[in-house]
């Protein structure tokens, strides 16, 4: 699976602490603490028809990650929608967008490591594109990856931070082995999740995912959690081994970028019959459902 470029997004804007960017000039300065030291945290959205599906979810996730890194300030909810509403509207965009949000510690007055060093508050990053969903629909490849998920001691997952080199890492490897994402081992050996992405699997029509000790708490992940309780589902969440990974009946992955994807190979065993499995394509309906009737409006 790989990106390219849409020609939709040739002239688009970004928005950097309110100023309107073309998208190939120039908005962050080398002191910014996002280059410094990835000192920063991140969402994904996703605009549907004028709505942004759990928006105020996703900016609480954004703040708890802030408030963990000890920001000194933090945009207001209202703020940053009002941001996201600005560059929405330079750019025209109405539907099939995902939005980045980036907020970093801010501008240094020298570089250095020391939080000590930002005295001008944060900086508020919109990136508006033009962007489906990513994952084929037909079914992923999966391999496992060495690089390990850190432990809470280590660095905590619950912070959606910028520092994504142990994803990255796991990435090379998947493109290494010619397979669209990575799976990524908690410490102890079970399934944390992908390389960019939140896993789920079905077994004898019982739905499992993960504990969220060794990945971030995914929004994608609530929403399908949410339907199965609505829609008499049975599910659990549990250690999961590579050996339940392998015999699933199904496996398939969930995110803001990527929504639900059906996964049919993992380390080139064959999952289930090979294709999308009837679950994982009754979820996928259900999400849409779900996508076409809530969310926050903003244009």
């Amino acid at each position: 699976m790989l990106q390219t470029f849409n020609e939709l997004n040739r002239g688009i804007v970004y928005n950097v602490n309110g100023r309107l960017i073309p998208r190939d000039e120039p908005g962050i300065s080398p002191f910014d603490s996002s280059v410094q030291g990835g000192d920063a945290v991140w969402e994904g959205l996703r605009l549907y028809a004028g709505r942004i599906f759990r928006l105020r979810e996703h900016l609480d996730r954004l703040r708890s990650s802030a408030l963990a890194l000890a920001f000194d300030s933090i945009p207001s909810h209202d703020q940053i929608i009002e941001e996201i509403r600005r560059t929405l509207a330079a750019n025209r965009m109405t539907d099939g967008v995902h939005i980045r949000l980036t907020l970093t510690r801010g501008v240094k007055i020298t570089s250095g490591m020391d939080p000590r060093l930002n005295q001008s508050g944060p900086t508020l990053i919109v990136l508006a594109e033009h962007k489906p969903p990513v994952y084929a629909r037909t079914g992923l490849s999966l391999i496992t990856a060495s690089i390990r998920r850190f432990a809470p001691d280590a660095l905590d997952p619950k912070i959606h931070h910028c520092n994504l080199i142990q994803s990255i890492l796991a990435k090379i490897e998947a493109n290494a082995a010619g397979a669209d994402d990575a799976i990524m081992l908690d410490p102890r050996g079970f399934v944390a999740e992908t390389n960019a992405t939140h896993l789920f699997i079905v077994e004898r029509n019982m739905l499992r995912t993960p504990h969220t000790r060794h990945c971030p708490e995914g929004i994608t992940r609530a929403v399908v959690l949410e339907m199965c309780d609505r829609h008499g589902i049975a599910h659990e969440i549990a250690d999961l081994s590579l050996t339940e990974v392998y015999r699933a009946d199904e496996v398939f992955c969930t995110g803001t970028m990527g929504e639900l994807a059906g996964v049919t190979k993992v380390d080139g065993r064959t999952i289930g019959s090979g294709g999308v499995g009837p679950l994982t394509r009754r979820l996928t309906d259900l999400f849409k459902a779900v996508t076409a009737s809530e969310g926050e409006r903003v244009v």
